[in-house]
């Protein structure tokens, strides 16, 4: 396996030294995306999405809920993520690694920092919220994890039905209204090898990449911003990626629109 590693990574390089990748993408394009919405019956909210072989689910679910003591006036909003041991082979059974503990974060810091949701809109009564849970399951790994989760994160939160709530009791059988978003937030993550700066890294070109950038934008401001791997970025190169990141919104915020009126 590190043979045929090595001779990949040999290979990719040789092709971006001429400006080419080795599945014939432009530098600046996303492998096919497919998004799909309403994927899990019993969740609030739910939606699948496949960046290239990349796939990952995404299921929401409310639950009443005591307010946080430093937020009495919203409800509350928690992220997990799950690197299923059948999405690749390097991923084990037990507590949470390091990976999906940074997946999770860098999700939620996006929504969160964008007010996607109305957390205002989720107080039942003095002291009762609603708690929303948005549960990430990776499924396959193929490389850039963070922008098929804020896909899916994103379609699954738009199609959400909020349950009847009363007497102190969700009623999980009767989702009545819409859960209310303020705004489509969407990631773009860039990967840097050799110089060269390649947007939807694939999992070959994960594996050599000097670094990794990702950017989250509701397409006006930048919300959030994640550097992984040893290797550094000028202040021109990361402006090029922000510049490249609000363009690629428009079509992101417009994939995620349509899978969840579907």
């Amino acid at each position: 396996m590190e043979i045929l590693d090595t001779i990949k990574g040999t290979y990719i390089r040789s092709m971006l030294k001429e400006g080419k990748r080795q599945d014939l993408r432009a530098l600046d394009q996303f492998r096919d995306i497919k998004l799909r919405a309403g994927v899990i019956e019993h969740a609030e909210g739910s939606a699948q999405a496949d960046v290239g072989d990349t796939r990952v689910v995404v299921g929401i679910k409310m639950m009443p809920d005591e307010a946080m003591p430093d937020t009495p006036d919203q409800g509350n909003l928690i992220t997990n993520a799950e690197l299923l041991q059948l999405a690749y082979e390097d991923y084990e059974p037990g507590p949470p690694s390091p990976e999906s503990v940074e997946l999770a974060r860098v999700v939620d810091r996006g929504i969160r920092a964008a007010n996607c949701i109305d957390l205002a809109s989720l107080v039942l009564e003095d002291k009762k919220v609603w708690s929303i849970f948005i549960d990430i399951y990776v499924l396959n790994y193929g490389g850039n994890l963070f922008d098929a989760s804020y896909l899916a994160a994103m379609a699954a939160l738009l199609s959400a039905k909020v349950p009847h709530y009363s007497d102190g009791a969700a009623d999980h059988r009767r989702r009545d209204t819409s859960l209310k978003i303020n705004g489509i937030v969407a990631s773009t993550t860039f990967g840097k090898i050799d110089g060269r700066l390649l947007l939807d890294m694939d999992l070959n070109e994960e594996r050599i990449a000097d670094t990794r950038l990702t950017i989250a934008t509701d397409g006006e401001s930048i919300r959030a911003m994640q550097k992984g791997l040893s290797g550094a970025v000028t202040i021109g190169e990361a402006e090029q990626m922000i510049g490249e990141s609000l363009v690629q919104h428009k079509r992101l915020k417009s994939i995620i629109e349509r899978a969840a009126k579907e």
